[in-house]
């Protein structure tokens, strides 16, 4: 659907400005999909990103910053998903044998399995939404990328 039709205007600024709306616009749109299948599994998108951040230092502990860095949403709650995901018994919580100050996180057998099925929805639903060739994905990354050139 063309942005013009999915906000029902058609005045721009500029073609710049058009762009970061329809950014933000198919951002939406896409996190709503993912939000729809993810909710099948008892997830959100930040739990399920802790989840991800998780496997990929698996069988390692991380510790909150650590999970926190890495989140796609930086303005997330990391220690209240990481609350939450305790209660369904995803993850685990112990105290850091290094710095006893800190508290490290790590996935527990439930988690993988959970995080295994809802991972094989999602690809499912990128795939089948993202109507993209590798070279045309290829591209919008590098434009992407571009656009938050000046990320700090």
């Amino acid at each position: 659907m063309k942005l013009e039709q999915a906000i029902k205007s058609n005045k721009f600024k500029s073609e710049v400005h058009k762009a970061g709306l329809n950014i933000l616009y198919t951002a939406w749109w896409l996190k709503t999909i993912m939000s729809k299948e993810l909710k099948e599994f008892g997830l959100t998108h930040e739990q399920y990103n802790v989840l991800r951040i998780l496997k990929g230092k698996y069988p390692d502990q991380m510790c909150v910053r650590d999970i926190a860095e890495r989140m796609i949403e930086k303005s997330s709650n990391v220690p209240r998903i990481i609350d939450r995901l305790e209660i369904k018994k995803l993850v685990k919580r112990a105290t850091s044998q290094l710095d006893k100050r800190e508290t490290v996180i790590t996935l527990t057998q439930g988690g993988i399995t959970l995080l295994e099925a809802s991972t094989r929805v999602i690809n499912e639903v990128i795939e089948g939404s993202m109507i993209l060739e590798e070279r045309e994905a290829c591209s919008l990354n590098a434009l992407l990328e571009k656009v938050r050139i000046k990320e700090s």
